[in-house]
């Protein structure tokens, strides 16, 4: 069986090089199984076991479909893993959720049962900000404090606030959980937005007024590029909190970008079907 401390390592590296997984954990066993309560498996995004160790292909299938749906949705999964008649008796159907357990059968000879607690484990959420202006700087520090991956481009500042990435290219690649914030103001503004926009990511926003925004958006698409890319930008930026400073802006497009990164996930592909 794998020691604790060799998951714990496998752990670290997987955090560090930002992938997302899952942890599993056998909490209960009822007859013949072969994990045992306090056995661990760290598990891909895509299901598959990384590491560790949870019982045989019984109960693989059933704690890999409830990793990944733990990973997509960000949220603790629960699986009972029981024999069919077991799962009758207690009037209980394979794939059937009743208060936050999902129920799985176990075709398995040993006919034993055991719960599985399914964690998963997300990399720190990225925030992009294209600047060096007083909203720019107020808006790095904020995120600081909310477990955010902080990346800046700012290639005429001296003296930008410690973050974990400085950027030396405005284009970026930046995926769907993943947030951008322009806040140029006025040096740069629409090479910036060129960038923001060409990346997948799923919340975009500009720091400045809607006319300013309107006039920029006229000339990227004179450039070809397409409407709708542009379209995804909230402009102005941040929530209507009737912010006037630095700082309370940089609080009323923090508080956007919580909403954004907290907002209910629809279900996956898999479980719809």
């Amino acid at each position: 069986m794998h020691t604790t401390l060799r998951l714990e390592q496998e752990a670290e590296k997987l955090q560090a090089q930002g992938v997302a997984y899952a942890v599993a954990t056998i909490v209960r066993t009822v007859n013949a199984t072969s994990a045992k309560p306090g056995d661990k498996a760290l598990i891909g995004a895509n299901g598959e076991i990384i590491d560790g160790w949870i019982g045989g292909g019984c109960a693989r299938g059933a704690v890999g479909r409830a990793a990944r749906t733990a990973v997509e949705i960000g949220k603790p999964q629960f699986v009972s893993l029981k024999p069919e008649e077991v799962l009758a008796d207690e009037g209980h159907a394979a794939g059937e959720e009743v208060d936050g357990i999902r129920f799985a059968r176990n075709g398995c000879p040993s006919k034993g049962s055991m719960d599985i607690f399914i964690e998963p484990v997300l990399p720190m959420p990225r925030l992009v900000v294209y600047g060096d202006s007083p909203v720019a700087r107020a808006l790095l520090d904020q995120a600081g404090r909310f477990d955010f991956r902080r990346s800046v481009f700012a290639p005429e500042a001296k003296d930008m606030p410690r973050v974990e990435d400085l950027l030396t290219d405005a284009a970026i690649e930046a995926g769907p959980t993943s947030t951008i914030v322009v806040a140029t103001q006025g040096r740069g503004d629409k090479d910036a937005l060129r960038a923001a926009v060409m990346t997948d990511a799923g919340y975009i926003a500009f720091v400045g007024s809607r006319k300013k925004f309107g006039t920029l958006r006229d000339a990227l698409i004179a450039e070809g590029i397409a409407s709708a890319r542009i379209d995804r930008v909230k402009a102005p930026a941040g929530l209507d909190i009737h912010a006037i400073t630095s700082e309370e802006i940089a609080l009323s497009i923090m508080a956007e970008i919580v909403a954004f990164r907290r907002r209910p996930q629809p279900p996956s592909g898999r479980e719809a079907s």
